[in-house]
């Protein structure tokens, strides 16, 4: 049971991250990002690509990529076993270079498709998501392809019981930092410009707002973000195989819990990813168990997606705006326009 715990709070960490980046662009700016798997897929390449070759030049290793990251990374995890800071160390470099390389490739991403609209630049995103994700699964330079690469272990120093606890922790920490600089950053004129564009995007720019600028920086912010969350999935696996960074997995599951919370509701969705991941853990541990007791006649990997997707036809169908609906923002102006009209 504590590891069924440990394992639903450290995927709860990570998916909040996820979803709350991808909120910030669907929920408040109304940009369809199909292709948010692509910023995990970032924050993942940083560590397995950019970060690992890093440590190969350090030592001097020479040799094929794959091959040499294994001996960088096993000389590494030694000196983090002396060294617990270097640990620490090494996450730093990795999320200030996947968040900056976030940001730019997000920027570039939404750059070709910022003028289209809704259904169009959803599908462009997609299209464009998937073609760097095959990219990296056959490109054995870049994570390893299928064959995947190691990644240093920053709490080496410390024994593998308490390992798990970590990096729960550490999720954790992470996901409430971002939860607080989304939340603070949308509550800024800056948020309602963001709404101001979903629900008419015409008024918006007749108001002198540069729509193509704001889609731009918003999907750099959420990009950024995002390949925080590839970052520390990939330290918490130790090895990065690009085949984990599917379209299902990092951008149509954070969909259906964004649409399960409320969507353009930060709270909402911290419910939303709670619930989901209670329910898909639950469900991924006592799946056969499941699956011989009710004598369900289908394989149990694919409860989970038969039990969600039912899930969301009844969201859909009898609570549209999701379990805690989106709430409207009272500006101090409109605070005293409404109390004088009270009054």
């Amino acid at each position: 049971m504590e590891n069924i715990i440990l394992l639903i709070l450290l995927w709860f960490g990570i998916y909040l991250i996820v979803a709350l980046s991808l909120n910030m662009e669907y929920g408040y700016a109304g940009i369809p990002n199909f292709g948010k798997a692509l910023s995990v897929l970032v924050g993942a390449i940083t560590v397995g690509s950019i970060l690992n070759r890093l440590i190969i030049f350090y030592f001097g290793i020479k040799g094929e990529f794959v091959e040499s990251t294994t001996f960088a990374v096993s000389k590494m995890n030694a000196l983090v076993a002396k060294d617990p800071y270097l640990g620490i160390l090494l996450l730093l470099i990795a999320v200030i270079i996947a968040s900056i390389l976030g940001f730019l490739i997000g920027v570039l991403f939404i750059l070709p498709s910022a003028k289209l609209q809704a259904d169009y630049l959803g599908i462009t995103l997609l299209a464009i998501s998937e073609t760097i994700f095959l990219i990296s699964v056959y490109n054995l330079n870049i994570v390893g392809g299928y064959y995947g690469v190691s990644v240093p272990d920053i709490f080496n120093s410390i024994g593998g019981e308490y390992r798990g606890l970590l990096f729960a922790l550490l999720v954790l920490f992470c996901a409430l930092l971002v939860f607080l600089f989304i939340n603070r950053l949308l509550a800024t004129p800056y948020g309602r410009v963001l709404k101001a564009m979903r629900e008419n995007p015409e008024v918006a720019q007749a108001f002198g707002r540069n729509l193509m600028k704001i889609r731009m920086l918003t999907v750099g912010i959420g990009s950024a973000i995002g390949a925080i969350a590839g970052v520390l999935y990939a330290f918490y696996t130790g090895n990065i195989i690009a085949n984990s960074f599917t379209r299902v997995e990092w951008t149509f599951f954070p969909f259906l819990m964004i649409l399960l919370g409320g969507r353009g509701s930060n709270f909402g969705v911290v419910l939303g990813v709670l619930f989901y991941v209670v329910i898909g853990v639950m469900l991924d541990v006592y799946k056969f168990d499941i699956k011989e007791f009710f004598h369900i006649p289908v394989e149990p990997v694919w409860l989970t997606y038969i039990l969600f997707g039912v899930f969301m036809l009844l969201i859909l169908y009898f609570r549209p705006k999701g379990i805690i609906p989106e709430k409207p923002i009272f500006t101090p102006p409109i605070k005293r326009v409404y109390h004088d009209f009270r009054s």
